[in-house]
C-alpha cells in the first residue's frame, strides 16, 4: 500500500468556531475541498495539464463526511488523501483529517470525481494517462 499523500496544513481559528464552540461543519467540507485539489497536484497530475494535455478535468459529484471528535480553536489539522477506487470514468479518494499534534483522526471525507469533458459538459471516460497517475496512489484492498 503506497503512503497516504499529506495534502494540507492548518489551524482551526475562533471563527471556525459555532454556537458550542467546536468547529463548525462547513469549515470542515472547506478544509477538505481544499485538499481535494492538491491530490491531483500530488499524483503528478494537475488540473491545469490534465486539461491541457487531455481535455478533460475533473468536477465533485459526491462528497461523504464523517465527523469523528470535535475539534477546538487553536488545534493544529493535517489532511492526508489517497485513491480508494478508480473506475472508467469516476475515482474516489479517501482524505482523513488529523490533529497535528496527537495524530487523532476528527473526520473523514469519501469524494467521488468525475472526469469532465468542458466541451461536451459530460462525464467522458478516463484517459489512460489519467489512470496511470490514480494507480500510483491506489490504496491495497
Amino acid at each position: 500500500m503506497p503512503a497516504r499523500f499529506e495534502l494540507l496544513r492548518g489551524v482551526v481559528h475562533p471563527p471556525h468556531l459555532d454556537h458550542f464552540g467546536h468547529m463548525n461543519v462547513r469549515y470542515y467540507a472547506h478544509f477538505f475541498d481544499d485538499a481535494a485539489y492538491h491530490m491531483w497536484t500530488r499524483l503528478g497530475l494537475p488540473y491545469s495539464v490534465m486539461l491541457r494535455d487531455h481535455g478533460v478535468h475533473c468536477v465533485a459529484a459526491q462528497a461523504t463526511t464523517r465527523f469523528v471528535e470535535e475539534l477546538n480553536a487553536g488545534d493544529l489539522i493535517v489532511i492526508d488523501g489517497a485513491v480508494a477506487r478508480i473506475g472508467t470514468k469516476s475515482t474516489t479518494f479517501d482524505l482523513r483529517m488529523l490533529n497535528a499534534d496527537t495524530g487523532a483522526v476528527h473526520a473523514t471525507y469519501e469524494v467521488v470525481e468525475v472526469v469532465f469533458d468542458p466541451k461536451t459538459r459530460r462525464a467522458a471516460p478516463m484517459p489512460e494517462a489519467v489512470r496511470t497517475a490514480l494507480e500510483a496512489g491506489l490504496l491495497s484492498p
